[in-house]
């Protein structure tokens, strides 16, 4: 099959791609290609990117996504688990976008660390489905120079991570990503535009970088709170929240210190509240701020 110089990569190119190279989608990595010239370009122009703007895109599978970001003008260094899709997005670029300004790590994207050239200011992924949260999550804790992200995930993952507190989605990735950003619900996009086509539907979901909330806590006292309030969703913060504390009379203390109501649930807490909470922990009971 000849590559058109410019052109994004539609339903037959992909199919033949993946024969040539025995890729089977596998629900393991979770992968599902899109297809559709006209939802990468959506995508794309959903993610509000500046030209020349250093993107970072996590499981580019067949090069898709990756072709519009650089149709977009950005610099984009690609993270790719399988080392066979890795090594032929490389001839697919080159074919494509000839002289782009891409790279790709083979990696696991939870195990990245660094990454070549400039530090990324933008992420734009099609996240495979099963480590969605854990993937953001972790590129927003180890690149502070991430200033955007627009990621595609299952519509419920996008309406927990954009949930508000008190919603029936919110939770503990609510809570997490509020810790590094504000995040929204933005595109819905239809299963039909992937190959397979999967059995639950897709959402993007926008982030935009913001400061922690003011607090002496750590961002990991804050998360063990956060895991803690979550892990029985019926529990009262009074009851949910005793083991850490050593009982629930230590923690109905830290939680009246804290300004929060121990019969309140988790759900009805906002990030800041967390944080409040997390800064009594260690302290001795009985402690009064001065």
């Amino acid at each position: 099959m000849t590559h058109t110089p410019g052109a994004l990569l539609g339903p037959a190119e992909i199919r033949e791609l993946a024969g040539r190279l025995g890729v089977r989608p596998t629900k393991t990595l979770g992968q599902n290609f899109v297809h559709d010239g006209g939802t990468v370009r959506k995508i794309v122009r959903a993610a509000a990117l500046r030209p020349g703007e250093r993107v970072v895109e996590i499981g580019p599978g067949l090069g898709s996504l990756t072709l519009g970001l650089l149709e977009a003008g950005c610099s984009v260094v690609a993270v790719e688990i399988d080392p066979v899709l890795a090594g032929e997005i490389e001839a697919t670029v080159a074919a494509h976008a000839p002289g782009a300004d891409f790279e790709v790590v083979v990696a696991d994207a939870l195990d990245v660390t660094a990454l070549p050239g400039e530090p990324p200011t933008a992420l734009v992924a099609n996240l495979p489905y099963n480590v969605a949260v854990p993937v953001l999550l972790t590129f927003l804790q180890r690149f502070d120079s991430l200033e955007r992200v627009l990621v595609m995930v299952q519509a419920e993952v996008a309406d927990r991570l954009a949930a508000p507190p008190g919603s029936r989605t919110y939770g503990i990735p609510s809570v997490k990503a509020a810790w590094y950003a504000a995040a929204r619900r933005s595109l819905t996009v239809s299963r039909n535009v992937f190959w397979p086509v999967p059995n639950v539907d897709s959402a993007l979901v926008a982030l935009e970088r913001r400061d922690p909330p003011p607090t002496t806590a750590s961002r990991e006292q804050v998360f063990t709170v956060i895991d803690a309030a979550f892990a029985q969703r019926r529990k009262t913060l009074r009851a949910a929240l005793s083991g850490l504390f050593g009982s629930g009379a230590a923690a109905e203390e830290a939680l009246r210190a804290a300004g929060v109501d121990p019969g309140l649930r988790g759900e009805r807490l906002d990030v800041a509240d967390f944080a409040r909470i997390a800064e009594r922990l260690g302290r001795p009971a009985g402690t009064v701020d001065a």
